[in-house]
């Protein structure tokens, strides 16, 4: 009996988990070019202009990869962003340098995370080898950002904690406590937790600032306004956790959005942006959820969850609304076309 012990390429179809990882890759390429053509025309330092020129090149040679992926599979090319619908490229400068250098910070950090999530899902040898390219790209954004950031004395480190003299165990329950009863000091992963969180969340209200500012519709003027006031209450307790501890805040910025009221963006970009930042928070959230040991802090990590959950819902319902929100890939409904017969 033959076996057959090798599949050829061309015979294997795109899986679920493929063609979700390059749709979603498709949205976020197609924003992301958008939104660095805007940043291009307004940049006004020279040190930040060609990480923002390499970004974009990245981004236009995605679309082409994926492009032709799903041409070649005979699948639906999602329509994504276009400079044409959803950037006016004469609009002014709405945000900063300085925000321009820490949105490409986060962007890189959050790239890395899907990236490698992409790959490990990726089976076929073509998609394997893009999103092990794109992820190689992306470390090397990452250590450039960095590097700039640094020499411009603008990368905000975590705190510094003392190195113990030896190891030790925990010998108490009461290491688990938090709202009764002496707190326990944090550890450093709750540390590293609640800094990046804080951060995350200081650049996202910079961004909801921006965009509330110039949003065409009265409705997404006042989700963004709502985000802001989210964002900043989340990191007013972030920041009473670190100071109970005697520990350095990050400071917040006053100087990453101008005071533009001409909007570079359509509104669904922007929303799009915007649930997406949230998507990723839910992420990050859960994430502190699962390596925190004190019940305080697990407890608003769960109760913040719960409050963007709602949040994010709204704003897909405005999506919604609007024929705003791309159906992504979907498996067939198979009681419905049952009924046709």
């Amino acid at each position: 009996m033959e076996v057959k012990t090798v599949e050829t390429e061309k015979n294997i179809k795109l899986t679920s988990a493929e063609l979700s990882q390059l749709w979603a890759s498709y949205q976020n390429d197609s924003g992301s070019i958008c939104v660095l053509k805007h940043f291009l025309k307004t940049v006004e330092d020279a040190d930040i202009r060609p990480i923002l020129e390499h970004a974009l090149q990245l981004s236009q040679t995605h679309i082409q990869k994926l492009t032709s992926i799903f041409t070649k599979e005979n699948y639906p090319l999602p329509k994504g962003f276009s400079e044409d619908q959803d950037l006016n490229v004469n609009a002014p400068r709405l945000f900063t340098d300085n925000y321009m250098l820490q949105f490409m910070k986060q962007m890189a950090q959050i790239s890395l995370n899907a990236y490698s999530v992409s790959k490990s899902l990726s089976v076929r040898s073509d998609i394997d080898q893009f999103y092990g390219q794109c992820l190689a790209e992306v470390n090397d954004m990452d250590t450039t950002v960095k590097k700039i950031l640094l020499e411009k004395g603008l990368y905000v480190r975590s705190p510094y904690i003392p190195y113990p003299e030896k190891i030790d165990f925990v010998k108490k329950q009461n290491f688990l406590t938090g709202w009764f009863g002496e707190r326990r000091p944090l550890l450093s992963l709750e540390i590293t937790n609640l800094y990046a969180n804080f951060q995350r969340n200081d650049l996202g209200t910079a961004t909801l600032i921006g965009f509330s500012q110039v949003a065409k519709s009265q409705k997404v003027g006042q989700f963004f306004i709502r985000g802001k006031k989210i964002a900043s209450k989340h990191n007013e307790i972030f920041g009473s956790i670190l100071r109970e501890d005697n520990l350095p805040v990050p400071m917040t910025s006053d100087t990453y959005v101008t005071e533009s009221k001409i909007s570079p963006f359509s509104d669904s970009l922007m929303l799009f942006i915007v649930t997406g930042l949230i998507a990723l928070g839910i992420g990050y959230y859960g994430t502190s959820i699962s390596t925190s040991l004190r019940r305080d802090l697990t407890a608003h990590y769960d109760r913040f969850i719960h409050e963007i959950l709602k949040y994010s819902e709204d704003g897909a319902n405005i999506l919604i609304d609007n024929g705003w929100l791309e159906e992504p890939p979907i498996a067939s409904d198979r009681d419905e076309l049952a009924k046709k017969k």
